[in-house]
Formats: C-alpha cells, structure tokens, sequence
C-alpha cells in the first residue's frame, strides 16, 4: 500500500511538470520563430532601402559609374550597421549605450528622409503620388523598427535567470533529521529564540529527546553527564527532572546501542 501512495506520489509529480515543460517548449519556439522573422525584415527593409538609394544616387550625378552608385549609399546605411552591432553589444552586457542610440537614429532618419526625397525627382514635372513616398519611406522605417523589437527581446532575454527549472528548497541550518533504523522521522526544528541575556531559555521534551538522539549518533551512548553537555552548547536549559524524563524515553534507543545509561 506504502509503495502504491509512493508510486502515485511521483506520477502527479510527473504530470505536474509537463505542462511546465511544454509551456517553456512553446516559449523557446515562439520566441526563435519571432526572431526569425525580425531578422528576415531587418534584412529585407535594408535591402529595399538600399537599393532604392543606389537609384537616387544614379539619377543624380553617379549614373555614369555603377559601382560608385552601388557604393554611395554605404555612407549612410554604414552608420545604421555600426550603431546597431553597437547596440546589440550593449544589450548583450545589460547596459545602454547612448552613442550607438544616437548613430542609429542619425543614419535611420537620414535613411528614411533620403528615401522620401528621392522620390520627387524620378518622375516628370507633374505632381507626384503620395503613395510613392509611402513606398519609399517603408523599407527603412520597417527595418529600424524590427531592430528596435529585435533590441527589445534580447534585452528580455539577458535579463530573464539561467534557467525555469524549480530548485529544491535548501533546508534550513535549524532543522535537524535523526537516521536511525526505525521508521523515519519529521525533522524538529529546534527553537531559533536565543536570549539576549539572564538564563538560557527552557526547551520541550521533544527538543530534549532530539537532542538526546544526536548525542547518541555523536557518542554511542548516552549520560546525564552528556546530556547536560548537549543541552548546554544549544544554550538550553534542563532541569533534573526533565533530564530523568528525557533518559526513561531514550533508554530502549540506549541500550540498542549498546551501553545502559551513566547514573552520573
């Protein structure tokens, strides 16, 4: 019967962690998913981007080399990658570098407003629509605000602790548990209550009698004279009478031991 209880003891155990770890499992897939697809439109948005700046840099003044209007807009998206590598530095060590804030908002806005102003000079000289602007202007301000979301989750992510896992409880320093051949036994926790000053304080019968067994564990036997000792270094009191009452009930554990008690 023991064994069944002990049995279905650990199964609810069991049961009671699953769906913990499928909730983690989720966390961890939703979490790489969304990294995933942040990193896709980081990367998408700086290509359309830059592409589209390359074309305005040929319509002005570079379509005569290809690979200086290919490289021009590197003069200003270059200060969008190194702001951002620097502020996922920063978030990596928990601090919050203003300088790589400041380097990737210059190069974004410079970005974003570039992208917009080269659109009134593709077309004739008739009005131009406002959704070409809409078009220019999505590519980098997706991609800044991608970052931002991607700064945001390893933030999160650096400041969660190492680990969900529960950590067993570590017991406290006050509770005592006596191993003996018997039945096992609730640990007792000793009274945490030490006087300030005057006479040390009393303690139960349970106390005395724990005390007791770990003299026993400690000595292989057991003394009045062994007792008082024990009950003095917890800074505890025992009166004759208690000390008899206390050596009557450890007297079976006594002489299993091997020796009677000490009539000191």
């Amino acid at each position: 019967m023991t064994r069944l209880t002990t049995s279905s003891r650990q199964d609810n155990r069991l049961d009671e962690g699953r769906p913990i770890l499928t909730k983690q499992a989720a966390e961890q897939f939703t979490l790489v998913s969304a990294g995933v697809v942040i990193v896709a439109l980081t990367a998408g948005g700086f290509w359309l981007s830059y592409a589209h700046l390359a074309e305005v840099a040929g319509q002005h003044g570079l379509k005569s080399s290809p690979a200086r209007q290919w490289a021009w807009p590197a003069t200003l998206d270059a200060f969008i990658v190194a702001g951002e590598l620097l502020m996922l530095r920063a978030g990596l060590r928990r601090v919050t570098d203003k300088g790589a804030i400041a380097l990737t908002a210059t190069g974004s806005v410079g970005s974003i407003a570039l992208n917009v102003a080269g659109v009134s000079g593709t077309g004739g000289t008739g009005a131009v629509p406002l959704l070409d602007y809409v078009v220019a202007a999505v590519p980098p301000t997706a991609a800044l605000l991608a970052f931002g979301v991607l700064m945001r989750q390893i933030h999160q992510l650096v400041g969660q602790p190492a680990g969900h896992a529960d950590t067993p409880s570590p017991q406290p320093a006050d509770m005592v548990t006596i191993t003996s051949a018997g039945p096992p036994e609730p640990p007792v926790r000793v009274s945490e209550s030490k006087p300030r000053g005057g006479r040390p304080a009393s303690a139960t019968v349970e106390e005395l009698v724990e005390i007791g067994r770990i003299a026993i564990a400690e000595h292989g036997t057991l003394s009045r004279s062994l007792l008082r000792k024990a009950v003095k270094d917890r800074e505890l009191t025992i009166g004759s009478e208690r000390q008899t009452e206390v050596m009557e009930i450890l007297r079976p554990e006594i002489e299993a031991a091997g020796s009677g008690p000490d009539s000191n």
